[in-house]
């Protein structure tokens, strides 16, 4: 099962995701739609009404969860490029939901002058499902409603500037997330997954979530010895190597590129970048 957030003129609304239709949900987005009822029953609470999936304009999926945290150096591979020692513990860093943006809406790039150092990272997303707490790895597995595609866009002059990386991470309308959910009924632990990244139509990323150094359901159990995780809560797990900063020449994003994420089993998302 799929589950989405679709703009309509209304405002937002829930839909299940299937085949070529989208089956509107009597609630306003997948986070409100995750809040009320587990990820497997909500095809119980259709209206009744559908709309053509080529039609659909795409929310980020869940619109403003209450927690999005991402998870740095995740990858061998990128680790190595970007010049740091494997950690022996998750990186872990915050975003806001004002960041967020839908799988075919405009990347917003700063002036050069603010930020010319804007790069890529193809992420696999978990969503929470149930709230946990000091969760055991079965545990964690069973509070996962399913995973998404994200870009981690980085500015990385700003994530460089200090040790933390916060400023680099979170620059609004930057992250493209979606185009759904699909459910870990589907997907398991998010293992075996092919990820890839494309500017322009050449490829940058190219990888697989089972090279995470720590997978989905091991950073649902870590985080939420920390913080209860609720429905709707998005972890970001990680990039893999590929990304501008570690290239040379050294690449970035600018006005006009468009941006291609996908991972398999999941979906794709396409963004033009746009300086603003």
């Amino acid at each position: 099962m799929k589950l989405a957030t679709l703009r309509t003129t209304a405002g937002t609304t829930a839909a299940l995701i299937e085949e070529d239709d989208a089956i509107l949900l009597s609630y306003s987005d997948a986070g409100a739609a995750l809040q009320a009822a587990p990820f497997a029953k909500l095809g119980q609470a259709t209206t009744g009404e559908s709309i053509p999936l080529a039609e659909a304009q795409f929310a980020p999926v869940v619109p403003r969860p209450s927690k999005i945290i991402c998870v740095g150096l995740n990858y061998a591979d990128h680790i190595a490029e970007m010049g740091n020692a494997p950690p022996s513990a998750p990186t872990c860093f915050a975003k806001f939901a004002d960041a967020l943006v839908g799988a075919t809406d405009r990347i917003h790039l700063p002036d050069p002058m603010i930020s010319a150092m804007v790069d890529w990272e193809v992420e696999l997303a978990v969503v929470i499902g149930a709230s946990v707490r000091h969760a055991s790895v079965s545990e964690a597995r069973r509070a996962i409603a399913g995973y998404t595609v994200l870009n981690d866009i980085s500015m990385r002059d700003w994530q460089k500037r200090t040790s933390q990386f916060l400023l680099g991470k979170t620059w609004e309308h930057a992250t493209p997330v979606g185009p759904w959910i699909t459910g870990a009924d589907e997907l398991g632990d998010g293992s075996g997954l092919a990820v890839r990244c494309s500017v322009n139509g050449i490829t940058k990323q190219q990888s697989n979530t089972s090279e995470l150094v720590f997978g989905a359901v091991d950073l649902v159990s870590e985080i939420s010895k920390v913080i209860t995780l609720t429905p709707g809560d998005i972890i970001a797990t990680g990039t893999p190597g590929g990304v501008g900063f570690g290239r040379d020449p050294q690449e970035f994003l600018a006005d006009g590129n468009i941006l291609e994420t996908e991972i398999d089993g999941i979906g794709k998302l396409t963004n033009h970048c746009l300086q603003v």
